[in-house]
């Protein structure tokens, strides 16, 4: 028995004297790399041309794709030109992995994609050359947990650049927190547009249902489940320690705010009680009692959502429209465009009057309009093309790729019915989009367009909503209705209910306290 106590009380001692060395060189790592920052600032304002004061503050931004031009980067971007309308004295710092672009080229096509004007001068970019770390193309396996660790890398090379004074994270890179949190020992925040890891997906693993996320391989086999279960346990755990080191957590849709709420309360009473042994609860120690937390840790988020520029839109005539099937997502897989094309031959299959074929003057159209990213996108679009071909469907489909703004409002304006079919789809600004444009929404039942975008003004319909039938990924030919049977009233009550809820309209927003109206406390 005192053999057994001596030797814990040993295990105990050099736990915590090892724990001790680790934190002290990550402590002598992390002094090295903010001891140079205050060099690096001024470095900036001289880049900008502008006078360093005492209250000039440095905000970042870690948005890796911020030169995408999809829904998030509008967040972002409209985040900065309410900063710099309201905040003047406040630099924005966006960290980047657009290597291939210049500044002026990022921010001309912010202009031409979204109609928002920053001014250059208010506005840094730190470029990261790491960005490949997170793309899911170098994860073949355990992609969460490869693109969690290049995250980590890419803020590191971020805080090795520049610290800022505030590290605001709006790409849902939350094992980020850490690195900003302990190098640049700065308050944290966050927009979350999507939470990496959720409840649901949980639920498919223990399903054994396949999915983009859950491949048949593992949906197949009881062994890799369990396996899988096990990963995605510990997963969710360290993502819900690492929300929590957030000061500030914002989300994008009662869809998000639900499942983020949920993870901010998740414990794991075996890894809880691991995580009590010496070496880990003396790093814990050491850091809270040399640099303690301001403030508690959020326990639930708020909602804010995103910006949508309504007000041209809402003036577009719901009368006369064109027939014209209208998607606006960006190239991902989660969006799922191969079931817009299926989908869209099972309407030409079932009724051929609207086809070219018959000799009609004005046949159905698909126009797929989406942002593409990288080489990995262009391949899916031509993917996409080619599937086009096989169903038949070509000169019946039309791809727009990273289109100009006032393109994507032409399109709006003369399009019947606005398609978006990804399942749980954390808000939906499309959506938004075509009920604004008086283009009447189809989209899956869940997500954003469920709980906060599609629902009923004073009683009536404002879109349709459905769940698909059968597999993801497969519509049927009733998801899409013949375009007589759409009634157009619903375009009316649409229009008007996002106009009052969504608009971005910048003043409102202002005295709303948030990025934008219609954000709600959590």
């Amino acid at each position: 028995m005192l053999t057994i106590i001596s030797f814990a009380f040993l295990f105990l001692l050099f736990g915590s004297f090892s724990s001790l060395f680790v934190w002290l060189c990550f402590e002598v790592f992390a002094w090295n790399i903010r001891r140079g920052n205050a060099a690096k600032r001024q470095s900036v304002f001289q880049t900008l041309n502008i006078a360093p004061r005492d209250h000039s503050r440095l905000v970042g931004f870690f948005h890796p794709y911020c030169n995408a031009g999809g829904g998030g980067e509008r967040v972002l971007w409209t985040a900065i030109a309410a900063l710099q309308r309201n905040e003047p004295e406040i630099i924005s710092v966006v960290y980047s992995g657009d290597i291939d672009a210049t500044k002026t080229q990022i921010l001309n096509k912010v202009k031409a994609r979204f109609d928002i004007e920053l001014d250059p001068s208010k506005i840094h970019f730190v470029f990261l050359r790491s960005r490949k770390w997170v793309e899911d193309s170098q994860w073949p396996y355990f992609t969460l947990l490869g693109q969690s660790i290049g995250s980590i890398y890419l803020a590191y090379e971020a805080m090795s650049i520049l610290i800022p004074d505030l590290y605001i994270d709006t790409m849902g890179y939350a094992f980020t927190f850490h690195v900003a949190s302990f190098l640049g020992r700065v308050p944290v925040g966050a927009y979350v547009h999507y939470p990496t890891i959720s409840t649901d997906m949980l639920a498919r693993v223990r399903s054994r249902k396949k999915w983009h996320t859950n491949t048949s391989v593992v949906s197949s086999s009881a062994v890799l489940s369990k396996f899988k279960l096990l990963y995605y346990r510990i997963f969710m755990y360290y993502y819900a320690s690492s929300l929590r080191t957030a000061s500030f957590l914002m989300v994008n849709s009662s869809w998000t705010k639900n499942h983020v709420d949920s993870i901010l309360q998740h414990h794991d009473l075996l890894l809880d009680a691991l995580h009590l042994l010496p070496p880990i609860t003396t790093f814990k120690l050491l850091n809270a009692l040399f640099y303690p937390r301001m403030g508690d840790p959020p326990t639930s988020a708020r909602i804010v959502y995103p910006p949508c520029d309504t007000r041209e839109m809402s003036s577009f005539p719901v009368t006369n429209r064109q027939h014209v099937i209208l998607s606006v997502a960006q190239f991902r897989p989660e969006k799922d465009h191969p079931a817009q094309l299926r989908a869209f031959a099972e309407l030409l299959s079932c009724y051929p009057e609207h086809t070219r074929n018959i000799g009609t003057r004005d046949p159905v159209k698909l126009v797929l309009i989406g942002g593409s990213r990288n080489e990995e996108d262009a391949q899916r679009v031509a993917g996409l093309r080619q599937l086009a071909r096989e169903l038949k469907i070509e000169e019946h489909t039309e791809f727009i790729v990273n289109a100009a703004y006032p393109v994507v409002l032409d399109w709006l304006s003369k399009a019947g019915i606005g398609l978006s079919t990804m399942v749980d789809e954390h808000f939906g600004i499309n959506v938004v989009e075509f009920m604004a444009a008086g283009v009447i929404p189809v989209a899956h039942a869940s997500g954003g367009p469920l709980k906060d975008i599609i629902v009923p003004f004073n009683g009536q319909p404002t879109g349709k909503q459905d769940i698909m039938p059968n597999q993801p990924g497969s519509l049927q030919k009733h998801y899409i209705k013949p375009f007589h049977c759409l009634k157009r009233k619903r375009s009316l009550y649409a229009t008007v209910l996002v106009h009052g809820l969504f608009s971005a309209s910048l003043k409102k927003s202002s005295r709303k306290g948030g990025m934008r109206v219609g954000g709600k406390s959590g």
